[in-house]
């Protein structure tokens, strides 16, 4: 069987981590496939999750909108309820603890930068102090009137939902200030209300971590292109950092520069390649 690196680059990726002080992990949504969870790539994507939205002919920039917390709460709550409930039962894959393993021995150990809102970098040991979700997390609500700038955990939450209509069933989530639906603290589309206090505070615990190092390396994965948060702060530390950048994805791995190489592989594959060419 193939080895699922190239060669050349394998080597090339190897040296750029003996020589690193500091591990930048950038997560997209391909980072959660292996753990069993959708990237909702699309429209079609997402609705081969949800047929309910899909007969309903509604597009993820509508779900995925605070608008629709006005329209029609139970829909919007049977698709972020469905959502949490995934993220609370799913057990992170093994590539979560071989990039703990590729850091341990750097000076600055590491940092993650993630697109995603499943919490599932948590969930697999990160200490939340590491942990930059640049989206908000399904795992904190707020109120969709942002009352007061205050976040609260959803652990007490246990969604019930019809799953083939992607309704909420039962008492919907309350704002406990002010009796308003509660939401997810989600960054959505055209989202005036989303309270950023608790991203802003883990951007700037980023932010300090890359004053600190020197010679980072960035590893991206499955971060796509149609909401490119990750990919775009990657190439900006290339360009402005000196980072290297070590693009693990299986359709959209080209790279912008000789500071980057790209490998056209799934997140674990690819992370069990790094690991063992060391």
């Amino acid at each position: 069987m193939p080895h699922p690196l190239h060669h050349c680059h394998r080597s090339l990726a190897t040296e750029w981590l003996a020589q690193a002080d500091g591990l930048l992990i950038a997560a997209g949504a391909g980072m959660g496939v292996d753990s069993g969870l959708p990237d909702f790539r699309g429209d079609q994507g997402l609705w081969r999750a949800y047929p309910a939205l899909a007969r309903a002919g509604l597009r993820f920039v509508e779900i995925a909108n605070p608008a629709s917390f006005d329209t029609d709460p139970r829909l919007a709550w049977g698709f972020y309820g469905h959502r949490l409930a995934l993220y609370q039962r799913t057990r992170p894959h093994a590539g979560f603890g071989l990039l703990q393993q590729l850091a341990e021995r750097l000076e600055h150990g590491l940092a993650v930068n993630t697109s995603n809102v499943d919490g599932q970098f948590q969930a697999a040991g990160f200490s939340e102090d590491v942990v930059h979700e640049c989206h908000g997390s399904i795992h904190f609500l707020q109120c969709t009137h942002a009352c007061t700038q205050e976040v609260w955990s959803a652990s007490s939450l246990t969604p019930v939902i019809d799953e083939a209509q992607c309704q909420w069933i039962g008492e919907l989530p309350k704002c406990p200030h002010c009796g308003a639906l509660a939401r997810p603290n989600i960054l959505m589309f055209n989202d005036a209300e989303w309270i950023p206090d608790r991203t802003d505070a883990q951007q700037a615990r980023l932010e300090a971590w890359l004053g600190k190092t020197q010679h980072p390396v960035i590893i991206e994965l499955g971060a796509g292109t149609h909401v490119p948060s990750v990919r775009n702060f990657s190439e900006h530390l290339v360009r402005t950092c000196g980072a290297k950048l070590i693009r693990i994805n299986p359709r959209d791995e080209a790279v912008p520069s000789e500071s980057a190489i790209g490998f056209r592989v799934g997140a674990l594959d690819g992370l069990q390649a790094l690991v063992g060419a060391r």
